[in-house]
C-alpha cells in the first residue's frame, strides 16, 4: 500500500481533496474514471463499498490484477452504465469530465448518482483563457518542477486527453448550472475542483 501512495502525478496530488470531501459516516463510493485504481483503492481504506468504473477494459483489468483493495471494478460509460441513482455517499471524478461529450449531461449524471446528503467532488482538467488562468499556470510550471524532483513523476496508463473542450471560466458557469451552491477552486497543476453537497 506504501508504494501505491508514493506514485506522484497532478492527478494523484489530489486524491486527498476527494477523500477529505466525503460526508460523515459515509459508506458507499464510486470512483468514476478509475484507471490505474489507485484512489479507489485509497477510497477503499474508508469506505465499506467502492466501485471502481472505467470504459476501458484493458485498464480495469490492469487494475484488478494488481491491486488487492476490495473494490468492485466495473468496466463501463459511467453515463450508460446501469448503475444505483442517488446510491453513492460520495462520487468522485478525477481528470474525467473533459472526456464527457456533453459537460451539463454529465454533470447531471454524477449529481443524479451521489446520495441525498452526499459529497461529488470532480477534479478536472480545462482551458486557460484569463490572465489569473495564465497565472496558476505559472505557478504550475514551478510548483511541477519542485515537486516532480522531489517526488519522482509517475505516468499512469490510462489514455491521456491532452485537449480540454471548455475554459475554466466555461466549467465554472456550466457548473454553477448544474450543481447549484457548489464550491469552485481553481488549481495549480492545470487543475480545477468542484466540490458539490447534495441535499437531503
Amino acid at each position: 500500500m506504501r508504494k501505491v501512495r508514493h506514485r506522484w502525478n497532478h492527478n494523484t496530488h489530489y486524491y486527498d481533496m476527494a477523500l477529505a470531501a466525503a460526508p460523515p459516516r459515509a459508506r458507499t463510493a464510486l470512483d468514476v474514471g478509475t484507471g490505474d485504481g489507485l484512489l479507489a483503492v485509497r477510497l477503499a481504506e474508508k469506505f465499506s463499498d467502492v466501485t471502481g468504473l472505467d470504459s476501458d477494459a484493458d485498464i480495469v483489468n490492469s487494475a484488478q490484477s494488481s491491486n488487492v483493495a476490495d473494490v468492485n471494478w466495473i468496466t463501463g460509460d459511467v453515463l450508460t452504465y446501469d448503475l444505483p441513482e442517488a446510491h453513492y455517499d460520495l462520487v468522485a471524478a478525477v481528470a474525467t469530465v473533459h472526456h464527457f461529450p456533453d459537460l451539463t449531461v454529465g454533470l447531471q449524471r454524477l449529481a443524479d448518482l451521489t446520495a441525498p446528503g452526499g459529497a461529488l467532488v470532480v477534479i478536472g482538467c480545462a482551458r486557460s483563457s484569463t490572465l489569473r488562468d495564465y497565472a496558476f499556470d505559472v505557478l504550475g510550471v514551478a510548483q511541477h518542477q519542485v515537486l516532480s524532483r522531489t517526488r519522482g513523476f509517475w505516468q499512469h496508463n490510462a489514455p491521456v486527453q491532452m485537449r480540454s473542450p471548455h475554459t475554466y471560466t466555461e466549467v465554472e458557469q456550466i457548473a454553477a448550472a448544474m450543481l447549484p451552491g457548489m464550491g469552485w477552486r481553481r488549481l495549480p497543476l492545470w487543475r480545477y475542483a468542484i466540490t458539490w453537497s447534495k441535499p437531503k
